[in-house]
């Protein structure tokens, strides 16, 4: 898909992620679209370009007016470290996006964190499940797992894609980045083809930012069909093992797949 007509949803977008993914969307002439709760807050934040929402993610009732029409979403929600957080807010709110689609083919978006695969981490496990419904909806989709942000330093601008997510201190040390390029990178990646079914940690290099992210894109493994897992990640979650919550979820958009033709 390209921008132009293209109508792309924000979730997320009065968010720090989100506002510059909305500024991107923009500058490359998506039609933009943003889920808000507050609409009074949302109208003093987004520009006026913006059409506005309301909607809450823990409520998939809401949701329909969101999604109609769009040819894409953009996750760039976030909670804390708490487990029940990220469960309630970051993990169910893909789960009822993915749900409201209904089973209608849309490029999907997802920001969720490097060391997303570490071992134990109840948090980053729940983080990781979004990620597997993203991976089971049919949706062509790119995953974006940023580094810290805003630990760059001003000349360490240069995009750099890794996969397998090794880097799991739980500091900067595993990488920075500019959550300008954060959003760039979410809004590049639905109109790059090399970008579909990626997953990716996303850090700063010393250097200029590339204006053109295809060659980078390309140079990612895709994920497998076969696996909900990232191509290069090592990850012991059997699903028969996972909580009825994400089996129940999975099921559902299993079966609401969108199907070959739409």
């Amino acid at each position: 898909m390209t921008g132009r007509s293209s109508t792309v949803l924000i979730v997320g977008a009065t968010g720090s992620i989100g506002r510059h993914a909305v500024a991107e969307a923009l500058r490359q002439s998506y039609v933009v679209r943003a889920l808000v709760r507050d609409r009074a807050r949302a109208v003093r934040i987004l520009p006026d370009r913006v059409d506005l929402v309301t909607g809450d993610l823990t409520r998939p009732d809401t949701l329909g007016p969101a999604v109609d029409g769009v040819d894409a979403v953009v996750f760039t929600h976030g909670s804390t470290t708490s487990e029940r957080d990220v469960r309630d807010n970051d993990y169910t709110g893909v789960a009822n996006v993915l749900k409201a689609l209904n089973g209608r083919r849309t490029r999907i978006a997802l920001m969720t964190a490097i060391g997303t695969t570490r071992p134990g981490v109840a948090y980053a496990q729940w983080k990781l499940r979004s990620e597997r419904l993203v991976r089971a909806s049919g949706n062509p989709y790119t995953i974006v797992r940023p580094g810290w942000f805003d630990y760059n330093q001003p000349g360490q601008r240069t995009i750099v894609m890794l996969q397998g997510d090794r880097r799991q201190t739980g500091s900067p040390a595993d990488g920075v980045i500019a959550r300008d390029e954060i959003a760039r990178v979410l809004i590049d990646s639905l109109h790059v083809d090399a970008a579909n079914h990626k997953t990716l940690e996303l850090i700063a290099g010393h250097g200029p930012e590339q204006d053109d992210l295809a060659t980078v894109f390309a140079a990612l493994t895709p994920d497998s069909a076969e696996s909900l897992d990232a191509a290069e990640d090592i990850v012991d979650l059997p699903t028969e093992s996972e909580p009825e919550m994400f089996r129940r979820d999975l099921a559902s958009i299993r079966e609401g797949r969108p199907k070959d033709g739409d």
